[in-house]
């Protein structure tokens, strides 16, 4: 698998929501240092609005005269703050949420499916594990980002260890991502 494959997995995610398609080709074709702006816009969005796969940025050309290693080095740093930037949004949103009781009876009406399944997950992760929980959640490649983070939004409440698990888990999704490309590309 390459880059080019994750960056058509994302594209055919993408195409299953309202079409978002324009952003994922934006962050495939980032360029310079203005495709770290943004690919840091890119990840704030991905933590509490967007569908979609976070792991798109590792495609980013960016074109700073970097080696390889110190180019997708800089593009995880990015994309951890920015999705950590987005993940304090959500969490402030989540906090609110809370205290409405709407997360809670959301829950209980959610009927047996996947994606119902995939947030009570989250939650009893976030219940046993705390923030290392959130971290550990958010290092899974393809788990949507927005459930891990609004589930552990609504169930912790302090914002700094919050922006740093995220920051964490964010990082370390895209390490294991890359990780598990280079090992196929290596089979392969």
């Amino acid at each position: 698998m390459t880059l080019d494959a994750l960056v058509s997995l994302a594209d055919l995610t993408l195409g299953v929501f309202p079409d978002f398609a324009w952003l994922s080709s934006l962050v495939e074709t980032a360029t310079g240092w203005v495709g770290l702006a943004i690919i840091f816009v890119y990840s704030f969005l991905i933590a509490f609005a967007l569908p979609g796969v976070s792991e798109i940025v590792l495609a980013a050309p960016l074109d700073l005269g970097l080696s390889r290693g110190a180019r997708l080095a800089l593009i995880i740093l990015v994309s951890g703050a920015g999705k950590s930037a987005g993940s304090v949004f959500a969490f402030h949103i989540g906090r609110e949420t809370k205290e409405s009781g709407y997360f809670e009876r959301f829950l209980a009406r959610l009927p047996v499916d996947v994606m119902g399944w995939s947030e009570r997950k989250a939650v009893e992760i976030a219940q046993n594990w705390g923030f290392a929980g959130l971290a550990a959640a958010l290092c899974v490649p393809g788990f949507p980002d927005t459930l891990s983070i609004y589930a552990f939004a609504v169930l912790e409440d302090d914002y700094l260890k919050f922006a740093a698990a995220t920051f964490v888990g964010s990082c370390g999704r895209l390490i294991v991502t890359l990780v598990g490309i280079e090992a196929i590309a290596a089979v392969i």
